[in-house]
Parts: C-alpha cells; structure tokens; sequence
C-alpha cells in the first residue's frame, strides 16, 4: 500500500512538472507569436509612412516643376492612395498594441493625414489657379513635413521599447 501510494504520488508529481512546463512553453510560444505580428505590423505601418511620404513629396515636384492639371490630379490620386494603405496600416498597429505604440502612431497617423490633405489642397489650388508655384500651399507643406519628423522618431522608439530591441 505505501509503494502504491509513493507510486501515485510521484507520478502526480511527475505530471504537475510537465503540465508547468507546457504552460511555460504556451506562454513563449505566445510571447513570440505577439511579438512577430507586432514586428510584422510595425514594418508594414512604417512601410505605408515611407510610401505615403514619397508620393507627397512626388506631388510637390510636379507642383514645383512644369506640370499640368494632368499630372496634378494623378499626383492626388497616388497621394489618396498611399493614404488609404497607410491609414489600413494605422488602424493595425493600434490593434496589436501595446498602449504606447498604438499612441504614438495615431500622433504620427494625425500629423500624415494632415500633411496629406495640405498636399490635396495645394494640388486643388493649382488646378484652378493653373499653377503649382503657391508659396504659401508650398510653406505649409514644409510646416507638414517638419511636424511629422519627430513623430516618425517617436513611433520607431515605442516600437523598439514594445519589441525589446532598443537594447
């Protein structure tokens, strides 16, 4: 009877240890699983920042150089665009999280999509104006411009915290 018992008690002990490790492992199976959809999301939102950033700055070449209304619109129609896949990109970072990260890239989200529609309206201007050489649409591109550089620092930061590789 005390074998039995000894017996019994050694293999409860025996499968309380394998059932810790399996939680154990559950648990960084999904640590890595977060933090590879949160890797995959934050490229792909900084990927749509770049492309978004790179058709507004082609609107304002085309707006600065001997364009036409053609080009023009075609410049607003890449711009809304590179909006559109931008904002789907935003709207996955703010789900995969944390807090922090999904903060900064609203900021970052708010200060394109301004950026953006004073880039729309300067491609407006020019088009009935029939010139893209406006001063101020051009001064407050730039202002656009420069209020979303701190905010691009400010995401990839909360990403690299939220990832763990600001080491």
């Amino acid at each position: 009877m005390i074998g039995a018992v000894g017996g019994i008690g050694g293999g409860l002990l025996t499968l309380s240890a394998q059932l810790r490790s399996l939680d154990a492992q559950h648990r960084a199976e999904e640590r890595r699983w977060l933090a590879d959809l949160r890797r995959e999301t934050y490229t792909g939102f900084v990927t749509c920042a770049k492309q978004l950033s790179n058709a507004v700055w082609k609107a304002s070449d085309l707006l600065h150089g001997d364009s036409g209304v053609e080009d023009w619109e075609s410049a607003r129609l890449s711009v809304h665009d590179a909006w559109t896949q931008f904002s789907a990109a935003s709207a996955a970072v703010t789900m995969a999280g944390p807090r922090t990260v999904a903060a900064t890239a609203e900021e970052l989200r708010e200060a394109l999509r301004r950026w953006e529609l004073v880039t729309g309206t300067w491609i407006q201007a020019a088009i009935q104006q029939g010139t893209g050489n406006l001063a101020e649409h051009d001064r407050q591109f730039m202002a656009g411009f420069e209020a979303k550089k701190p905010l691009e620092v400010a995401f990839q930061v909360a990403a690299r915290r939220a990832l763990g590789t600001d080491i």
